[in-house]
């Protein structure tokens, strides 16, 4: 029988599952982290967990925190384990299994509770998994939304916030208003300069109700900008079912993943850091390169075999990139298109990294599915494809494959796949993208006139030429015929 996960049973588990090797009642709290969701369990409490294991930095453990109302779901079914998660390398070669102990406590999803454990001296980092679209963007002007509802809220009651970021302010005005250093904010998600943004989300936000906090932040708060990489698909029956019936552990909230992580970030940390070099995360000066070529490369392919791959009927990713044709768009979009946007970085080869990126994508036995890569998409592609496809605008590089994507993804946004199935709504702004992409029939640039999307890209000459031209192939031909024609050039 399977053994249900929690302290005491950490002895009764299987041999061949991985446990914690240290005394977990002697850690220490350091980092409050806000996003308990797969993802940061697979990366960020995993690299933590090997640490301790190693019997380094145990006044670095975690406590969970949410903002959400799903977030205490989470935490009532995290609770009933003692923190405790089982994690699934998903290995061809042989999946492994580890449960993970660095999780001490999850506060109640409640705005006093985050910001009572914020204000904490013992905190030294606050760090987050909040989604891309979670930093309040304004995607006109890619500059802060001071005009979002929540913000508004926030700014008029500051003492009584919303979102995670009028909880951070809360909790940094009282650490300044006792004497008591302030803690590092790092984010752990996918935008190109994470830190900063997060940065400038936080302090303009204090601006709007306290200047005086946003200067002393601007001088004593660190956000270091990172890199995180942990392919982790959504848990479904299907991995609890593979947790209890493979490793004989009954989880109510386990986490697959693939076996690759990678982790860069500067090192600016004013209150300390755990030494996660140990464990093979890298502490660098500028990590703005690195994060370029994850998100170009990485997101940026993700996207590109999304669209194109629902449209096709594929569900699962290695479905897809065992489909030639999809394949083969892919590495040609990479390579004649995405790559040459990036700047060299001493040591690394694109080339290489672009041949681990199709063998993780590959992988049978992740299960990732397109439906996940194609979620949310209006707050995706402004960040990993449109950037890629202005920078190629401005140094007149080729945009047919980048012009093509959008295509694809104005064609999924008409939501019914090539054989007319239905394919259902996974995006806030689901309507109003259908709209523009039923309209695009009759006008192409119907679809770049959402300028909450494209921004100054709608307006383009060149870019209008292109993607009215290669939307009018998705349209009339359909995907194969659209595919063949950027992979024969024409």
């Amino acid at each position: 029988m399977a053994v249900s996960l929690n302290a005491s049973a950490l002895h009764d588990l299987p041999d061949a599952v991985g446990r914690p090797g240290y005394d977990r009642a002697a850690l220490r709290p350091g980092i409050v982290h806000v996003g308990v969701g797969n993802f940061h369990r697979a990366h960020m409490a995993y690299y933590l967990d090997r640490l301790f294991d190693m019997g380094e930095g145990q006044d670095w453990a975690l406590i969970g925190a949410g903002v959400r109302p799903g977030d205490a779901a989470m935490r009532d079914r995290l609770a009933a384990q003692d923190w405790l998660t089982t994690v699934v390398e998903l290995d061809p070669n042989g999946l492994n299994a580890r449960v993970i102990g660095s999780m001490v406590d999850f506060v109640p999803v409640d705005p006093q509770a985050v910001i009572a454990a914020m204000a904490d001296p013992a905190i030294r980092i606050v760090s987050l998994t909040i989604t891309e679209g979670g930093y309040y963007v304004d995607a006109k002007t890619d500059g802060f939304d001071a005009a979002h509802p929540d913000i508004a809220h926030d700014a008029a009651n500051p003492d009584a916030p919303k979102t995670v970021f009028g909880m951070i302010l809360a909790a940094l005005r009282r650490r300044r208003d006792a004497g008591a250093e302030p803690f590092t904010v790092m984010s752990c998600d996918n935008l190109p300069e994470n830190g900063h943004v997060c940065e400038r989300t936080v302090t303009e936000l204090a601006q709007l109700s306290d200047p005086a906090l946003a200067q002393w932040i601007r001088a004593n708060v660190a956000f270091p900008n990172s890199m995180v990489d942990c392919i982790t698909p959504a848990t479904s029956d299907r991995e609890r079912a593979l947790v209890s019936d493979r490793f004989g552990i009954t989880d109510a909230a386990p986490v697959v993943c693939e076996p690759f992580r990678q982790w860069v970030l500067e090192d600016n940390f004013p209150q300390g850091r755990p030494p996660l070099e140990k464990v093979g995360a890298e502490f660098v000066e500028d990590v703005s390169k690195h994060e370029l070529m994850k998100l170009r490369i990485l997101n940026g392919g993700h996207a590109a075999i999304a669209y194109p791959s629902a449209l096709l009927g594929h569900h699962f990713v290695h479905d897809a990139m065992a489909d030639p044709q999809i394949a083969a768009w892919l590495r040609a979009l990479e390579t004649r298109e995405i790559v040459p946007t990036l700047q060299p970085i001493p040591g690394v080869s694109y080339d290489d990294y672009l041949d681990l990126i199709v063998s993780r994508f590959a992988n049978p036995e992740v299960g990732d599915t397109i439906p996940r890569l194609c979620l949310d998409g209006s707050n995706r592609q402004p960040k990993f494809i449109l950037p890629t496809l202005a920078d190629a605008l401005k140094d007149d590089r080729d945009i047919e494959g980048l012009a093509q994507e959008v295509a694809f993804w104005c064609r999924y946004c008409e939501r019914t796949d090539e054989a007319g199935n239905e394919i259902a709504p996974n995006d806030d702004n689901s309507d109003a993208l259908r709209d523009h992409a039923i309209a695009s029939r009759a006008d192409p640039l119907a679809f770049l006139a959402n300028e909450t999307v494209f921004g100054p890209l709608a307006t383009n000459p060149r870019f209008q030429e292109a993607f009215a031209r290669r939307l009018k192939i998705v349209q009339e031909q359909g995907v194969r015929a659209a595919i063949d024609s950027y992979l024969s050039g024409s």
